[in-house]
């Protein structure tokens, strides 16, 4: 297993950089797109790390990957968890962890599911609207509580746009979504569990404009605000068990509140992140897998698993993510980045959720958000 594999779909700019720069840098694991002319339950493959950027869209993929890892390859990101992941547990998580996230209520598909029939949900009573729009209250969003790619994302201003909404959401599961109205926002990898580069962000700019913005908070504040958050994003990280992920906050009141943090395959597209994000990602992801590679045994889980998952396991509840760190965790990038991975000034562009319209993303890697 002397391989460096990344799997992609119509992606170009990050697979050709990132393979580039882990040869680079050593010599020892050759560093390639993954290459699949057969797929043989049990049998391992070359790969001691594969980085996944497109398997959420390709059931095969999926699939190909278990195989992989249940062989040995650390697989970034782990495929069992993500493929069990989603957004209503995420926020429910959070809680427990101590990130403050939005007001959220689960929505059950207007449409019955197929291979079902009323009888099916014997068990579901019609839902309470006034008391769900009293809780959550307008203006509110709606989303699908699995999936990304900004399809069917909703922004609702009163009852009747809400139903209106639901009526076009057929059978996806739902979630209903206080709207946060905030003073800064921002968009942070994370990479390595450890390697955190916190970008501030405007959503309600044009779509190439909104990473041309600055940090609104300043002073003790605006230190106080970096600090929070990048202890929330190693804690949510380390909670799911994300190698490479990303966590968004809109702050209201001083208070970073998480809004999307299930992105494990986040866009690393020059042309949206702009260069100086892209060479600190490409970076910052080459040191990880280089890093990662090292540490395989072969023939073993070499997977990331989150606090939550091992503290099921052990028996004893959620594991702090404090407590499990073996090394101090990376400083944050921003102002005084790490080093080694100082991103340098230039345009930037992403996806947010703020948008009004709902949104779609075509055979991108998506977020699952």
């Amino acid at each position: 297993m002397k391989k460096i594999g990344i799997l992609f779909g119509m992606e170009r700019s990050f697979p050709h950089a990132f393979v580039d720069r882990v040869n680079e840098k050593q010599s020892d694991f050759q560093a390639e797109f993954v290459s699949i002319d057969r797929v043989e339950q049990g049998v391992a493959t070359d790969y001691a790390v594969i980085i996944d950027r497109i398997s959420q869209d390709v059931p095969f993929y999926k699939a190909f990957l278990k195989n992989a890892a249940l062989t040995g390859t650390a697989v970034v990101n782990n495929p069992f968890w993500w493929s069990a992941d989603e957004k209503f547990f995420n926020n429910a998580l959070a809680v427990h962890l101590g990130v403050p996230v939005p007001k959220t209520i689960l929505l059950p598909s207007k449409e019955r599911p197929d291979d079902t029939r009323h009888e099916s949900f014997s068990n579901l009573q019609h839902m309470n609207w006034d008391s769900i729009f009293n809780r959550i209250g307008f203006p509110a969003f709606m989303k699908p509580h699995s999936g990304g790619g900004w399809k069917s994302v909703y922004k609702v201003d009163n009852p009747d746009e809400m139903f209106k909404a639901y009526d076009e959401t057929g059978q996806l599961v739902m979630l209903y979504q206080e709207a946060i109205d905030f003073t800064d926002y921002f968009r942070c990898y994370c990479i390595g569990g450890k390697d955190v580069l916190i970008m501030p962000y405007e959503p309600r700019n044009p779509h190439h404009l909104r990473y041309a913005t600055e940090m609104k908070t300043t002073g003790d504040a605006g230190k106080k605000l970096m600090a929070t958050m990048k202890d929330y994003v190693l804690k949510l990280n380390h909670g799911l068990g994300y190698d490479f992920n990303t966590v968004e906050f809109a702050v209201r009141d001083g208070v970073p509140i998480a809004i999307d943090f299930c992105n494990p395959a986040p866009d690393a597209d020059v042309n949206s992140v702009g260069q100086s994000n892209f060479e600190w990602v490409v970076e910052a992801a080459a040191n990880m897998a280089i890093e990662r590679a090292k540490q395989v045994q072969k023939g073993k889980d070499n997977l990331t698993w989150g606090t939550f998952v091992r503290g099921s396991i052990a028996g004893s509840g959620l594991i702090q993510p404090q407590a499990e760190k073996k090394s101090p965790p990376a400083p944050v990038a921003m102002g005084e980045p790490v080093k080694e991975l100082k991103p340098k000034k230039a345009e930037k562009n992403s996806k947010v959720e703020a948008k009004s319209d709902k949104v779609a993303k075509e055979d991108k890697p998506k977020k699952k958000k």
